[in-house]
């Protein structure tokens, strides 16, 4: 068994500083740059630029919780059965991603959109896959 950090441990603990232009290229998904600022065993943290126009692939996070800041542009963020839960957000707004929620986000703006993300979980960060679920059908009989 693992022994835990006791109190005083963690709180000496220093903080961590990352420059800008010492971000690492991460988990890829067509049509999305990102870059990984910090990630430990339960957290993930960097940035997303989506081109103007571009639609990434269907994916989805994992067990991952995930937060994104809207630093610029726009972001279009399709989720749902079908995908057709449709949202749209502009700069400071905040989106959120559950885990294991199957979506893809797209630029509908003339500029590259900026966004921060902050992802809460363990494993893989990114698992891209065909699509979501579709949408069923209701019978109103």
């Amino acid at each position: 068994m693992t022994e835990q950090p006791d109190a005083q441990d963690l709180a000496a603990q220093p903080c961590t500083h990352v420059a800008g232009d010492e971000l690492s290229p991460a988990d890829p998904t067509p049509g999305m740059s990102r870059q990984v600022a910090l990630h430990t065993a339960s957290m993930w943290s960097g940035t997303v630029d989506t081109e103007a126009g571009a639609v990434s692939g269907w994916h989805h996070h994992g067990d991952h919780d995930t937060t994104l800041y809207v630093v610029s542009g726009r972001m279009r963020l399709e989720s749902g059965p079908g995908g057709e839960v449709v949202v749209e957000a502009g700069p400071g707004d905040f989106l959120r991603v559950p885990a294991g929620a199957v979506h893809r986000e797209s630029n509908p703006g003339d500029g590259t959109s900026r966004a921060v993300i902050v992802r809460c979980g363990s494993g893989t960060p990114t698992v891209n896959v065909d699509g979501p679920a579709p949408a069923t059908l209701v019978d109103g009989d």
